[in-house]
């Protein structure tokens, strides 16, 4: 057994706010810029990687191409290479990345909702700082 499995074998609920917890890292695939949406729209179903790339505004190649490993290498997003000229490559969602996906996109959908109000927020927050 590899030392990492060891170690999240051995984590235990709560262990998150410990520095050397492995489940941070995955937490910070999820919930990192990209990684939300890319979870996000894959619930839609089975996406190339162009598609991906045309959905989510802003994202780089290198970017989505290291979000989408991070979140197969975590076995939440599948990767299916297509023996065609030229080549072709499919993601979607494992059942693990779907049982992700539903909770990062209810917290993408709180966000949307509340939008207004957390913009109203900020804006106080930035009339204090030129007071």
């Amino acid at each position: 057994m590899s030392p990492l499995l060891s170690a999240v074998m051995e984590a235990r609920a709560g262990e998150l706010m410990a520095a050397d917890c492995p489940s941070r890292i995955v937490l910070s695939h999820v919930c990192s810029r990209w990684g939300v949406l890319v979870l996000v729209v894959l619930r839609e179903g089975m996406h190339r990687f162009s598609e991906l790339r045309r959905r989510i505004g802003g994202v780089s190649e290198k970017m989505l191409s290291q979000t989408l490993q991070n979140l197969e290498s975590d076995g939440f997003v599948e990767r299916k290479s297509l023996p065609v000229v030229p080549p072709h490559v499919e993601y979607r969602l494992t059942p693990l990345g779907e049982e992700v996906a539903v909770q990062v996109e209810n917290l993408a959908t709180w966000i949307e909702h509340n939008l207004p109000r957390i913009m109203q927020a900020r804006e106080g927050e930035e009339l204090q700082k030129v007071r």
